[in-house]
Formats: C-alpha cells, structure tokens, sequence
C-alpha cells in the first residue's frame, strides 16, 4: 500500500507539475504574441506619423509655391500699372506740347502779319517751336517703346 500511495504521489505531484508547466508556457506564448502585436502596432502607427508629415510636407510645398506664384501676379500688376501712369503722363505732355506749338505758331503767323516780328525774334520762335517739336518726337518714340512693354 505504501507502494500505491507512494506511486500515486509521484504520479499525482508529476501531472501537477506538467500543468504548471504548460500554464507557464502558455503565458510566455502569450506574452511573446503581446510583445509581437504591440510592435506590429508600433510600425503601422511609424508609417501613419510618416505618411502624415508627408503629406504636411507636400502641402508646405504647395503653399510656398502658391504664395510663389501670388508675388509674381502681384509684381506684373504693379508694373503694368506703373507703365500705364508713364504711359498716361506722356500723353498729357504730348497734348501739352502740341497746345504750345499751335498756339506759338498761329501767335507767330499774326505777329508776322502785323508785322510786330523782328528777324531775332522770328529765329527764336522757331527755335522754341523746333526744340517743342523734337521733344515731342522724343515723346512719342517713348510712347510707342512703354507701348510695346504692355
């Protein structure tokens, strides 16, 4: 009987252990399965946080190439505006200049009627017209380039 009991224990303190065992193993198992997941997790949020900062990084680009692309537009209105105020400023002088050459003329051609003219004085007319006249021709050659720029 001794032997019975004593064969029993064995056996009985053997299956004991052998379930203590597996248990263990079992939570290594699952521990190494935790340990796997939780990295495997880890790389797909890695790949989330790069995919998002490229993201960021291409609408950065977009921006500055946006804002790029505003400083252009906005420096060709200034300069078509800036040529169209010389364009408009030559003008008014043209119309201003041709004004004094027919009237200085047309004040010539009376005073010459009546005879009020001396030779002197009729040199320096025409100097004064030809000098109004050739700064008109300057006038228009600027005119025609500012016009071309446009």
């Amino acid at each position: 009987m001794k032997i019975r009991l004593l064969t029993f224990c064995v056996i009985f303190i053997g299956m004991t252990t052998l379930t203590f065992a597996q248990e263990e193993g079992e939570v290594q198992n699952d521990s190494i399965s935790q340990v796997e997941q939780a990295e495997r997790e880890a790389k797909e949020i890695r790949k989330q946080i790069e995919a998002a900062e490229r993201e960021a990084k291409e609408a950065e680009k977009a921006a500055k190439a946006a804002k790029k692309e505003q400083k252009r537009a906005d420096k060709a209105a200034k300069r078509i505006e800036k040529l169209n105020d010389k364009i408009s400023a030559i003008r008014k002088t043209l119309d201003r200049d041709e004004k004094k050459v027919s009237k200085i003329s047309n004040k010539m051609e009376v005073d010459k009627i009546k005879g009020k003219l001396s030779p002197n004085d009729i040199t320096k007319i025409e100097k004064k017209l030809s000098k109004l006249k050739s700064s008109i021709a300057k006038n228009q050659e600027k005119l025609l380039k500012i016009e071309r720029k446009l």
